[in-house]
Order: structure tokens, then C-alpha cells, then sequence
């Protein structure tokens, strides 16, 4: 029989007491750098807390620094990815999530925690960021990727989310002490900053941002960076923004030992203190302008050094390369920030 007005046909009427569909987090972690059971702990009960299902768990490995546990987390369909541990493993873990739009919580872990740092997350409260996974904002950020072309003409790829560099600042962590570093934290680098200068050469490097001209300097380091904050308060790239859609760079060029002093005030004084201040600013658009410190900004980058030169990635080696290009995929990582967070400085 037909049904009449005001009928509702059977296969209309929504099904009662229906349950939303079960969702799920993975957290990849670094055991060396966290208290894993405690961590674990935490985040299956404010899973269930949260009404889901209880998480799934990946370690770090040598092996695997990250990347290779989180792409196995997206193959489960998990609905929110957690990492803990160093730079390292937030490095690793983001170029596996790149793309995906699965939110990303940064578990704040290890010593540097740059990324966190940039984003101004809590660094002493991993509660906190755990529940910004179920109950936070989101915040689309940007993602480097840098593909490096070996002595031998072999190339790789790999991502980073704060800043990569060719140069001094590669050989700085190459020679910082793993022990110290355990010890000290980021103060070890000045005892690795200290042994690189004493034997620093400078080389000469042929550089290009995508729509500008070809350019060619002698530097002693050349930074790309998505972000631009280091521990201790210092600028190293005071406008740089990790969700503006561009990559600022930074070369640095002082013509002998002196000149690094000029780097010392342009970094530790005139980003970190004076820009601070409306007089301070007033007065760096009076000096006159050095070059042993050159800014840029573009969407990518590519340079072509005269002689294989060390390369770090996120305050990791990455081998020696000749030539490295630099891409962004802006938005490429969805950020799971806490309930109400301040946005207006990223």
C-alpha cells in the first residue's frame, strides 16, 4: 500500500540510538627521549576520556626515525597521529604525515622541541597537547622538502618543518658532542659552534629564488628555515612564519674573524632585543646596512655549491651534498593546538 501524506517511508526514518563511528589515535614515540609508560598512560585515558577507542603505539627506532611507524599509522586509518621525542622524530614523523590530513600533535620531548618552540605550545605539560588532540584547535602549517644531490650524483629527500642548512651550521652539529648534548641540552652546541669556527673556510655557492635573479655568493653558511626562533630567546629570522606559505633564507657571509661579531649583533641584539622595541626598530632603519647577513623569502630555493659542504636538516647530519633544492608544500601538516590558542604570533 502507497504511503499517504505525511507518511515517512521506512527507509527514512533515521535508525535510532546510533553510535558515531569509532575514531582512533596513534602516538609515535621516542623511548629514549620519554617516560613511555607514563606517556602510554596518558594517552589512552584521555582517549577514553574523549570517547575513543584506545590508541595505537609505534617506537622510534635507529632503523626508523619516525616515518616509516607513522606511514604504517595511516595505513590503519587512525584519526590523529601524537609525536614525542626530539627534533629528530617530529621531523621524521611530519614528513610521513605531509599531506595527509590527519591532525598532528607535538608531544613536547628531547631538548630542542624547535618546532613546539615556534608555535609557542606548552613545553612542560604534555597533558595539555595530548587532549588538544581530541579537543584542540587546528592550524594548517607549512613543510619543507629538501631533495639533495649527493657527491656521487645518488639524491635524496628528505623533509623539514623548522630549518635546514648548508655549511657552518651543518659542520656546528657535526661536531657537537652527543654525550654533551645529553647533558647540557642546546648549550652543547656552543662547545660544537667553537671547534667549527676555529677551521671554517668559506665556499662559494650560486643561488636562486623561484621568479628572481641568479645570484652568486662566498658565504659560511646558508640557512633555509620555516621557522625562525631558537632556545634562549634568540631571532635567528625574526619575520619568519611557519604557516605564511613562504620560506625565508638567510646567508651568512662575514669577510673574516670579525665579521662575526657583526652576525653575533645582527642575531643576538638587533633580532632578538632591539625589534623588540619601537625605538630599537627606529634605530636599525638608521644604520647602515652590512652583508655579512643576507635576508630573502621565496616559496623555494636552489643553490649549487663549488665543493661537497655538510647539510643538517632540523638540527640533524644529513651527509655532505653539492646541491640541494627546496621546495614547500604549504598547509602540508594539519596542527593540533590547545583549545584557545594564541595564533596572532605564527
Amino acid at each position: 500500500m502507497a504511503n499517504g501524506p505525511g507518511d515517512v517511508s521506512a527507509d527514512r526514518v533515521p535508525p535510532a540510538d546510533v553510535e558515531p563511528p569509532s575514531r582512533r589515535a596513534a602516538l609515535v614515540y621516542n623511548p629514549i627521549k620519554v617516560d613511555a609508560a607514563q606517556l602510554r598512560s596518558s594517552v589512552s585515558r584521555l582517549s577514553a576520556e574523549a570517547g575513543w577507542d584506545e590508541p595505537l603505539f609505534f617506537e622510534t627506532t635507529v632503523e626508523d626515525l619516525g616515518d616509516g611507524v607513522t606511514r604504517r599509522a595511516l595505513a590503519e586509518n587512525v584519526d590523529a597521529v601524537l609525536v614525542a621525542g626530539g627534533d629528530g622524530t617530529v621531523r621524521a614523523v611530519s614528513e610521513a604525515v605531509c599531506g595527509s590530513d590527519v591532525p598532528l600533535t607535538i608531544v613536547p620531548s628531547g631538548t630542542g622541541n624547535l618546532l613546539a618552540r615556534n608555535l609557542f605550545l606548552p613545553l612542560g605539560d604534555p597533558e595539555t597537547m595530548i587532549r588538544a588532540t581530541f579537543e584542540g584547535d587546528r592550524l594548517p602549517i607549512d613543510v619543507a622538502f629538501a631533495a639533495l644531490r649527493r657527491p656521487d650524483g645518488s639524491s635524496v629527500e628528505h623533509a623539514f618543518v623548522v630549518m635546514g642548512g648548508m655549511g657552518l651550521d651543518a659542520a656546528m652539529i657535526a661536531n657537537t658532542s652527543g654525550d654533551l648534548k645529553k647533558k647540557v641540552g642546546w648549550i652543547a652546541y656552543v662547545d660544537g659552534a667553537a671547534r667549527s669556527l676555529a677551521r671554517a673556510t668559506p665556499f662559494r655557492i650560486m643561488y636562486q629564488i623561484p621568479g628572481r635573479k641568479l645570484h652568486s655568493a662566498r658565504v659560511q653558511s646558508i640557512l633555509v628555515a620555516n621557522c625562525g626562533s631558537l632556545p634562549a630567546g634568540l631571532e635567528l629570522i625574526p619575520e619568519a612564519s611557519v604557516s605564511d606559505g613562504e620560506l625565508d633564507v638567510a646567508i651568512f657571509a662575514p669577510k673574516n674573524f670579525w665579521g662575526w661579531f657583526l652576525v653575533w649583533r645582527r642575531v643576538a641584539w638587533d633580532n632578538s632585543f632591539l625589534r623588540r622595541f619601537r625605538a630599537g626598530r627606529q634605530v636599525l632603519s638608521l644604520r647602515t646596512r652590512d652583508n655579512t647577513v643576507i635576508y630573502s623569502r621565496g616559496e623555494g630555493i636552489e643553490l649549487q655549491a663549488e665543493s661537497a659542504q655538510a647539510v643538517q636538516l632540523d638540527g640533524d647530519e644529513f651527509g655532505e651534498a653539492t646541491r640541494i633544492r627546496v621546495r614547500l608544500v604549504a598547509g602540508g601538516i594539519i596542527a593540533a593546538l590547545p583549545a584557545g590558542h594564541d595564533t596572532s604570533r605564527l
